[in-house]
């Protein structure tokens, strides 16, 4: 039984909570949150509560710890657990800089602590199906990624705007779709309802001859999570949400006109919709994270994809600022 705590019990660590409480192979032992409704939290799911994450620290023998707290606290927490010989799954974003991101990975690497980083769309089996039928040239060479990541303002998020809450997803899907990072970014945002933060964005990213857009805000009043991937010969459209994967294969006839004139003409397309096995992607998160402890290695989101997704965030973060394009190295 891999023994684990969860440090932060607002909406995401919540659910932390409820998952590992399911999970076979795992217990449960504490929560930490300064926020004593938390305690409720813990009698619901029969684990101890503390008001301070030092505290469960010390007085737990844990294994593995969720670190679900605001992000400005990440870095602090995440290194305190890897002074003392525990594994960490980190919510995205890994920290509130490049720096301080990267100081977490290095850390945990050179103790040999699994860090996991909580981009959960991975995890999506919509989004997995997507990466197979991209590798597998469903839609011939891909040509374009876009999504679009909207909503209404979130009160709980108090220490970030929507680079760090709602890009990185994106970032790290592109990424992750495509097997590489992208070799430029250029962005336009705004602070359309909010006074001190983003909360609009648009996101153009190059990955050599492959296309990506994003669309971040939180002043939409209704929440859209959809992806759609252009190719050669097809194209796709995902729901992050319902998990729904739909594909149209192009019918392309090549021939001449009457004045000789080369011509490409469209038939109607063949549509499916693609079979994914839905599961609660925060569920096969933890489990990897869980399995990558118990097998001794790196889980499939670690360190250098979660370093990755801060520095490529801030980076169209700077590029608003500065109006200009800017060179991804990572």
């Amino acid at each position: 039984m891999v023994k684990v705590g969860v440090i932060g019990a607002g909406n995401m660590g919540r659910n932390h909570v409820r998952v590992y409480s399911e999970l076979p192979g795992v217990e449960l032992l504490a929560i930490a949150d300064p926020d004593e409704g938390a305690a409720e939290v813990a009698r619901r799911y029969g684990c101890r509560y503390y008001r301070s994450y030092e505290e469960m620290l010390r007085r737990e023998e844990l294994e593995a710890v969720s670190i679900a707290a605001p992000t400005a606290f990440h870095h602090e927490i995440a290194l305190t657990c890897i002074d003392m010989g525990i594994h960490i799954l980190v919510e995205k974003p890994l920290a509130d800089t490049f720096e301080r991101a990267a100081e977490i990975a290095s850390r945990a690497e050179r103790a040999g602590l699994v860090l996991a980083v909580g981009h959960i769309e991975r995890y999506n089996p919509a989004v997995r199906r997507l990466r197979e039928m991209v590798e597998q040239g469903v839609l011939g060479r891909t040509i374009s990624l876009t999504s679009k990541r909207v909503g209404i303002f979130p009160p709980q998020i108090k220490d970030a705007n929507v680079y760090l809450d709602l890009a990185v997803h994106d970032i790290d899907v592109f990424n992750f779709l495509l097997s590489r990072l992208p070799e430029r970014v250029f962005s336009r945002a705004e602070r359309v309802l909010a006074k001190d933060r983003e909360d609009q964005a648009l996101i153009f990213l190059e990955y050599g001859d492959v296309a990506c857009v994003t669309q971040v805000n939180w002043i939409t009043p209704v929440k859209i999570r959809r992806l759609s991937a252009t190719g050669s010969s097809g194209y796709a459209e995902l729901d992050f949400i319902s998990q729904e994967l739909r594909v149209f294969e192009s019918v392309i006839n090549r021939g001449y006109d009457s004045f000789g004139e080369f011509v490409i003409r469209f038939g109607s397309p063949r549509v499916r919709d693609v079979n994914v096995e839905r599961a609660e992607p925060l569920k096969l998160e933890l489990m990897d994270f869980i399995e990558s402890i118990e097998e001794g290695r790196r889980p499939a989101v670690g360190g250098a994809e979660g370093v990755a997704a801060v520095r490529i965030a801030l980076l169209a973060q700077r590029s608003a600022q500065e109006g200009a394009f800017l060179k991804v190295e990572v």
